[in-house]
């Protein structure tokens, strides 16, 4: 068999699986993006996450269960990412008087601020990721992802949109 006989081997082993591995190339280049704003501040982007989560029921508190069943992705250990972000005074814990098995988590003042302070550097970090979309396409992306994700999120879950 010539060379021009051979085979030709193609990239992907499915369209479903050049679509996956686009979906995680894209993350990996708007999560550089993404690291230069939350890396001077020794923040990840998962403790972000939580911490505008519990703002969003400042002033009540979260149990700890509850809040790790609305972050954006998995945290695999919950108690040591609160641990991180308790010592540097961003939240607050306590156990309930009437099952202490259960740890409320609320956010700080000093976790607000924080907020306060990464508002704009990440508004331009949002702009530099995606700003060169327009409203149609960003509008067409989040209903594509939506979609793509339907099947395999938990009915509880909060991020399926709704139209």
């Amino acid at each position: 068999m010539s060379t021009s006989e051979t085979p030709t081997r193609t990239r992907f082993d499915s369209l479903q699986q050049e679509a996956f591995l686009n979906l995680w190339r894209t993350y990996d280049r708007l999560r550089v993006i993404e690291e230069e704003v939350f890396a001077p501040l020794g923040l990840s982007a998962q403790q972000y996450n939580a911490l505008r989560l519990l703002a969003s029921v400042n002033p009540d508190k979260l149990p700890s269960l509850a809040l790790g069943a609305k972050l954006i992705s998995r945290s695999p250990d919950m108690t040591r990412m609160l641990d991180r972000l308790e010592v540097r005074g961003l939240v607050a814990r306590e156990r309930k008087a009437e099952n202490r098995r259960v740890v409320a988590v609320g956010i700080t003042d000093k976790g607000l601020k924080l907020l306060d302070e990464l508002e704009a550097p990440l508004r331009q970090c949002h702009l530099r990721q995606l700003g060169h979309l327009d409203e149609d396409d960003l509008r067409r992306l989040v209903d594509l992802l939506a979609t793509a994700r339907r099947p395999h999120e938990d009915p509880d879950n909060p991020w399926p949109r709704e139209t």
